[in-house]
């Protein structure tokens, strides 16, 4: 469980960072599209992209560092909530191409979240690494 949680953690980190700096810097070109990136102000869009990157931050660094594991969890409950909203901004106006990649992004983040509360909670993929190769064995 503990490689599937992490592969999704690194592929949704990856969509999250990418799809955030994106709806920072390219909402001109995101406007041309998506009836909700043109009919809500430009600050909140660049808040959710933001809200993106720092949430595809928090599913890599914390565990990785092996410092506050549990922020995994965290992170991917914010991006799980910020999906869920942003699908039902996307359905309010209508807007078909991006509602797929939203929930898919809810999906992912609510399993991420759920797996690492509930199903493993605290695991950090160098925990195991260093219980194999100890060199000072417990005295």
């Amino acid at each position: 469980m503990t490689i599937l949680l992490w592969s999704l953690q690194v592929v949704l980190a990856i969509l999250c960072i990418a799809g955030g700096a994106f709806q920072m810097f390219k909402l001109n070109e995101l406007q041309q599209g998506v009836a909700a990136m043109r009919a809500l102000p430009h600050g909140l869009w660049a808040l959710f992209g933001a809200i993106n990157c720092l949430g595809g931050l928090g599913l890599l660094v914390p565990a990785a560092v092996s410092k506050w594991p549990a922020l995994n969890a965290l992170a991917a409950t914010v991006v799980a909530v910020e999906s869920v909203l942003l699908s039902a901004l996307y359905i309010y106006f209508g807007d078909r191409p991006p509602l797929s990649y939203s929930i898919a992004m809810a999906v992912m983040a609510a399993f991420i979240a759920y797996g690492r509360i509930v199903l493993n909670p605290g695991e950090s993929p160098r925990s195991e690494t260093h219980a194999i190769h100890d060199v000072n064995p417990p005295r």
